[in-house]
């Protein structure tokens, strides 16, 4: 069992943090001497996407953006504007904007000087050259023409922040299409050390090509591990240091979340917030910035772990970078689990090569069409895929059999996937895994919710038909 280390101390005074790293910026002039009347200021900040879970507000790229348009206003700088760099994530709403840069900035910039980056907008993207390897850099044509650019970020995890802002966060998709692909994901070793990332290296390319064409002033923040309210707390505490109160909370949640419609749940888990600390305020040149933010990221979440496993099991959360406020669809749910969490390792993966991986999430197939509406279609047409091996037992209590002459059930999914045997193991045709106990045999298709048609086998309940299933992939 690998558990967060101990939530680091908040600084004490964020705000002083703040003006100090403006005022003693890292290889670079402070703020106050970058700017002068008349020049063009662009502010660029993080999307929703990070952190997660939300942080109580304010926010702390409020309060780094309030001081930063302080000083641009002592100055006499007044052609500023705001832009969200969510590259090709969805665009935030007003209200997700406002919730981050809070309501004095919000109604004096939105909308015309405070906007989404727009990925796709041709008259708004500047092609401002090439790298050392052909990569096409392509950012928002307000940043790349401003006299200076000011990049707010929250670091969360490693492999946020540094050249992986700018060049991604404000780029066009010619850009992007350049890390974000299967060939690059293949061969990055550790997504949390852009040394060994594929995919960071072409953006620390490009954010050199950059560096040499816009004068960038980066702000990197640093959040401790207090992910959730202090209610419950129990959520990063090892289980033998629970309170009483924290059993009490953690028995009533489980029966109360299982007793609940999928809706509600999901409202009760988007509503939750962030006890999220700062740790740290570095600003100035973007690699030098970088190297300090790195440490605290790196004093707050390291974990040593001797050798790897044979199985590494995997609880995935309610929440990843792309559904805030959305619904966690099956395909999100899998790149959450293979994507973000298997990489979240600086030496060796967890598991070893060969060995197998096990994701455990309710996986409902729902979809947002707001927000994800491509996703259904992809879904349907082409999530299925040729036989995968996974090794598995088949149950061997009897009771998991139909008593003689019950009709035998079908049992469909969306769209429909079962065993690649008419009849497995326990006796019915079914998914390739039913309340977490393996068919018996290798299967087509995907993890999803499905529902019975026909006689219904006493052994089969409701209750046992809607718990999250195991989910074994070969690797």
């Amino acid at each position: 069992m690998v558990y967060p280390p101990e939530s680091l101390p908040a600084l004490a005074d964020v705000d002083g943090a703040i003006s100090r790293a403006l005022a003693e910026p890292e290889n670079s002039e402070p703020l106050r001497a970058l700017l002068r009347p008349g020049m063009r200021l662009t502010i660029a900040f993080d999307d929703l996407s990070i952190p997660l879970p939300p942080m109580r507000r304010p926010d702390i790229r409020q309060r780094v953006i309030e001081q930063v348009l302080t000083i641009a206003a002592e100055v006499g700088v007044d052609d500023v504007v705001l832009i969200v760099a969510n590259a090709l994530h969805r665009r935030m709403t007003a209200a997700e904007i406002e919730r981050a840069v809070g309501e004095r900035v919000f109604r004096s910039f939105w909308p015309d000087n405070l906007y989404n980056h727009d990925a796709e907008d041709r008259d708004n993207l500047l092609h401002v050259g090439l790298t050392e390897n052909g990569e096409d850099v392509e950012i928002n044509r307000r940043a790349a023409e401003s006299d200076l650019l000011v990049y707010v970020n929250v670091n969360l995890v490693a492999m946020d922040g540094g050249h992986k802002s700018v060049p991604i966060g404000l780029a066009s998709y010619n850009s992007l299409r350049h890390h974000h692909n299967s060939h690059t994901m293949v061969h990055s070793r550790s997504f949390m050390d852009h040394t060994r990332s594929a995919m960071h290296s072409s953006a620390w390319r490009m954010g050199r090509l950059l560096a040499d064409h816009l004068k960038i002033f980066t702000v990197e923040t640093t959040v401790n591990n207090a992910s959730f309210p202090s209610r419950y707390a129990f959520f990063t505490k090892r289980e033998w240091e629970w309170s009483v109160r924290d059993q009490a909370m953690a028995f009533g949640m489980s029966r109360g979340l299982a007793a609940m419609p999928v809706r509600p749940r999901r409202r009760l888990f988007q509503d939750l917030v962030a006890d999220y600390g700062v740790t740290g305020v570095h600003a100035g040149e973007t690699e030098a910035v970088h190297a300090k933010t790195l440490a605290n990221v790196h004093r707050q979440q390291l974990v040593e772990v001797n050798g790897q496993s044979d199985v590494l099991v995997v609880g995935l959360p309610y929440l990843g970078p792309y559904n805030v406020n959305s619904v966690m669809n099956p395909i999100l749910a899998m790149c959450l689990g293979l994507g973000y969490f298997f990489n979240m390792y600086r030496g060796q993966p967890l598991v070893r090569r060969g060995g197998a991986m096990i994701l455990y999430h309710p996986v409902t197939p729902e979809f947002s069409q707001l927000h994800h509406p491509s996703y259904v279609d992809f879904f349907e047409r082409f999530s299925p895929s040729p036989p995968i091996r996974r090794r598995s037992r088949r149950p061997s209590r009897s009771s998991t059999r139909p008593t003689p002459g019950t009709p035998t059930c079908t049992v469909r999914l969306t769209p429909t996937t079962a065993c690649t045997r008419s009849t497995c193991g326990i006796g019915v045709r079914t998914p390739w895994t039913i309340w977490g106990t393996w068919c018996g045999s290798a299967v087509t298709g995907r993890h999803a919710r499905g529902w019975v048609s026909g006689p219904r086998p006493p052994w089969l309940t409701r209750s046992r038909w809607s718990r999250p299933r195991w989910v074994m992939i070969r690797l």
